[in-house]
């Protein structure tokens, strides 16, 4: 068990709850608002190196990616930062197996250690595609965590969290990123059904919008994982606003 789960597993049994902001790579102010994050209650850091045709991200996540790249971001720009970054909570990256694929996975692994990363989530990554990667990961120590969305059937479900390590890593709703009125119902649900198998930590991501839906989210799953939401006040109000909402969620999601 590599640093990611054996820390947000230490956590959870614990009795807390796990939250997990995602920043952008490469926006501006985006080291500080880790370090914002981190500082005000955040478990671990996703973030995110970006991509020209981020899949999975919807209009603020795009906007954010599309700013960092026509600023110069490369992987290897963000991956330069991270030993910098001098915070004491696990982080983990996220994008798009395009850019592994192009350093191969061997390079990008080792990349991702020397840079004291602990994890990737790769969303366009299927599972049945997953094993050059996977080898190149496990071979590095990188944690690779495997998102099940919505619509996984029941006999493919053991399988995807079997195979995840870090967390498994629950998608709430089917669609982009994006903040939302109202936490879906699958939501709940499939972390209900994803921690019916396995004791790995359970994060819902995708469709958490606030406080309060982080709250209604980790009355079933162990966390949550918030992009859109975060990535919005890092570019409306800089790292000070994300520290200040890390903080909001942080003590919503610990009320009894």
């Amino acid at each position: 068990m590599e640093r990611l789960e054996r820390e947000l597993r230490t956590k959870r049994d614990a009795g807390r709850k796990l939250l997990v902001p995602y920043i952008t790579g490469g926006y501006p102010g985006w080291q500080a608002a880790i370090r914002a994050a981190a500082a005000n209650g955040a478990d671990a850091v996703e973030i995110g190196i970006p991509f020209s045709d981020p899949v999975m991200d919807g209009p603020v996540i795009q906007q954010a990616s599309q700013f960092a790249l026509e600023h110069g971001t490369t992987p290897a720009a963000v991956l330069d930062e991270v030993p910098r970054l001098d915070v004491e909570i696990p982080l983990a990256v996220m994008t798009y197996y395009n850019l592994v694929h192009h350093a191969g996975p061997p390079r990008f692994a080792a990349d991702l250690r020397r840079a004291g990363i602990s994890a990737a989530i790769l969303p366009d990554l299927p599972l049945e595609e997953s094993g050059p990667w996977c080898s190149a990961a496990d071979a590095e120590g990188i944690e690779t965590v495997m998102l099940v969305a919505p619509t996984t059937p029941d006999d493919r479900l053991p399988r995807l969290v079997e195979r995840s390590t870090g967390f498994v890593y629950s998608v709430g709703l089917l669609g982009v990123t994006g903040e939302r009125s109202s936490l879906a119902e699958t939501a709940i649900a499939l972390a209900a059904r994803i921690k019916a198998i396995t004791d790995k930590p359970v994060l819902v991501g995708v469709g958490v919008s606030n406080a309060e839906q982080a709250y209604q989210a980790t009355r079933v799953a162990d966390g949550v994982i918030q992009g859109a939401s975060v990535v919005r006040r890092l570019m409306d109000g800089g790292a000070d606003a994300v520290g200040d909402y890390v903080a909001e969620v942080r003590a919503a999601i610990d009320a009894d």
